[in-house]
C-alpha cells in the first residue's frame, strides 16, 4: 500500500512524503533506541511481586503437588507450565526471568510488526491454524482471550464466504487449532486429578467472588498510576482517528477491521477484569498502535496527509509520555524494600524449621510465599495467600475456605506462622480478628516470636 501511495502521489507532495518519512524513521529509531534502554536498565531487577508465587507453584508441582487440589490458585495452569519452563531452562534467578520477560516482549513487539506491516494487501489471513493454536493457548492462560478467538473465527469465516470459499472450512480451522492446546492442558489436569478442583475453583469461588472484588473504575484505576490518564486520552485519541481516518476514507480493510475488534476486545478485557491493574490494558494498547501507525502510508490527497501527519504527532507525543513513565519506572521504590523485606524473612526462617517441616503464611504479594520459594519449604495447607478468608465471609464457598484452613493447620501444625502487615485489598494485622476460629488457634497454639518491618513469626508454642 505504501509503495502505491507513492508512486500515485503528485509531484508536489513528493516533499512533504519524504518529511514524513524522516519523521516516522526519526520517531521508530527514537522509540527503538528507547525500549532498548529500558530493557537494558531492568536487567538488574529482581525477581519480586507475582512472579516469584508462580515460581512457587511450579516449584512445587515439580515436587509432585498437584495445582487447584493441593495448591488454591486464581490463575490458570498455562501460568504454571511457563514458570515451569523457566525454572527448567533458565534456572530460578533473577536474570533468567528478566530475559524471559523481555524475550517475551521482543516476541510480541515482532509479531505486531509482522502483523501491520503489509497493510492493504488484501483481506487473505492466511496463518488461521496459526492464530488459532496462539488464541488457543492464550485462553490457558487468561481465559477472556477466547472472545478474541471467537471474533478471529467469524472474522475468517467472512473473509472466506466473500472471496468464494467455503466459510465453515476458516471458522473450524480457527476453532478446531484454538481447541488443541486447552484439550491439552485439560487431560494434563485431569490425569493429575486436578481437574475437579479447577472446575470448583473457577465456577465456586473465581467467576462469583474474586471477580467482585476490589473492582475500580477506569478513570479511578488509572489516576493511580503515573501517566495513566495522559496515555489513555492519548491512546483513545489516536483510535477515534484512526476510525475517523478509515469511514472518511472508506478504506476499510479486513486487517484493520480485526484491529478494530481486538480494541474492543481489549476495552472488554479490562472491564471485565474491573481490578484497575495497569497490566490489564495491555491488550488494548497492543491492539490500539498498530490501528494508529496503520495510516501513516496514506499520504496522497490532502485529507490523508493532514490524518497522517495528526496521527504521527499523536504518536510523537505518546513516545514521549510513554518515555518519561518508562525512565520514572526504571528504579522503582517498591522493589528494593520489598527485596529486603524478603531477604530479611529468609533469614529470620533459614535452617530453623526441621527437615520436612512446613511455613504457613498469611500474605499475599509481600514477599511471604516468595521466602518460601527461596527456602524451598512448603505450606501445610493447599492456601498460598489468606485474602480468601477475608471477603464475602458470609458466603458458604467462603464459610468452608475457612474451616478447610482450620481443619489442615489442626491436621499439621507448621513450625512457625508468617503473617504480613499489609493485607490485600486491604487490612493489617487487625484483619485476623475478622477470623475469630483462627485468631484463638493461632493465641492458643502459638506464641509472637519476632516482629519486623511489615510481618510478624508466630513459633509453635512448646508443650510440658
Amino acid at each position: 500500500m505504501a509503495d502505491n501511495a507513492l508512486v500515485e502521489a503528485s509531484p508536489s507532495s513528493a516533499g512533504e512524503i519524504g518529511w514524513v518519512r524522516a519523521a516516522t524513521g526519526l520517531l521508530l529509531g527514537g522509540l527503538s533506541a528507547l525500549t532498548l534502554f529500558l530493557a537494558w536498565r531492568s536487567l538488574g531487577w529482581p525477581l519480586i511481586h507475582d512472579a516469584p508465587l508462580m515460581h512457587y507453584v511450579a516449584w512445587r508441582i515439580g515436587e509432585g503437588a498437584v495445582p487447584y487440589r493441593d495448591l488454591f490458585d486464581m490463575n490458570f495452569p498455562a501460568a504454571y507450565l511457563l514458570h515451569a519452563g523457566v525454572l527448567a531452562l533458565l534456572g530460578s534467578g533473577d536474570l533468567g526471568f528478566r530475559l524471559f520477560d523481555l524475550a517475551w516482549l521482543g516476541g510480541t513487539c515482532a509479531l505486531l510488526g509482522a502483523y501491520a506491516r503489509p497493510f492493504g494487501d488484501g483481506a487473505s489471513l492466511r496463518p488461521l491454524a496459526l492464530a488459532g493454536l496462539a488464541l488457543g493457548a492464550g485462553v490457558t492462560l487468561k481465559p477472556h482471550a477466547g472472545l478474541f478467538w471467537l471474533v478471529l473465527a467469524a472474522t475468517a469465516a467472512e473473509g472466506a464466504r466473500r472471496s468464494g470459499r467455503h466459510w465453515w472450512n476458516a471458522a473450524a480451522t480457527v476453532i478446531g487449532f484454538g481447541l488443541l492446546v486447552p484439550a491439552a492442558v485439560a487431560l494434563w489436569l485431569w490425569r493429575g486429578g486436578g481437574l475437579p478442583s479447577f472446575l470448583d475453583i473457577l465456577t465456586g469461588y473465581v467467576l462469583p467472588l474474586y471477580s467482585g472484588l476490589e473492582r475500580a473504575s477506569l478513570w479511578r484505576a488509572l489516576g493511580g498510576h503515573s501517566y495513566g490518564k495522559e496515555i489513555l486520552i492519548l491512546v483513545g485519541a489516536l483510535a477515534a482517528l484512526s476510525l475517523w481516518r478509515a469511514w472518511a476514507g472508506r478504506e476499510f480493510d479486513i486487517r484493520r477491521g480485526l484491529l478494530l475488534l481486538g480494541l474492543g476486545y481489549g476495552a472488554v478485557h479490562y472491564g471485565v477484569q474491573g481490578k484497575g491493574w495497569e497490566y490489564h490494558l495491555y491488550p488494548l494498547m497492543g491492539f490500539a498502535a498498530p490501528l494508529a501507525t496503520s495510516w501513516l502510508d496514506h499520504l496522497s490527497g490532502e485529507g490523508r496527509r493532514r490524518a497522517s501527519a495528526t496521527i504521527l504527532a499523536g504518536l510523537f507525543l505518546l513516545t514521549v509520555v510513554v518515555g518519561l513513565k518508562g525512565v520514572e519506572a526504571a528504579e522503582p521504590q517498591w522493589i528494593p524494600e520489598k527485596e529486603r523485606r524478603v531477604q530479611s524473612l529468609v533469614q529470620d526462617l533459614a535452617g530453623r524449621a526441621e527437615p520436612g517441616g512446613t511455613v504457613q503464611v498469611l500474605d499475599t504479594t509481600d514477599g511471604g510465599v516468595h521466602a518460601l520459594f527461596l527456602l524451598r519449604r512448603s505450606q501445610p495447607t493447599r492456601f498460598l495467600y489468606d485474602f480468601h478468608f477475608f471477603h464475602d465471609v458470609g458466603h458458604p464457598y467462603v464459610q468452608a475456605l475457612r474451616q478447610e484452613f482450620l481443619s489442615a493447620l489442626g491436621r499439621r501444625p507448621p513450625a512457625f506462622l508468617v503473617v504480613s502487615e499489609r493485607g490485600w485489598p486491604r487490612g493489617g494485622y487487625e484483619r485476623l480478628a475478622s477470623f475469630p476460629a483462627l485468631s484463638a488457634w493461632i493465641q492458643r497454639e502459638y506464641v509472637l516470636e519476632r516482629e519486623r518491618d511489615g510481618y510478624r513469626i508466630y513459633a509453635r508454642r512448646r508443650r510440658p
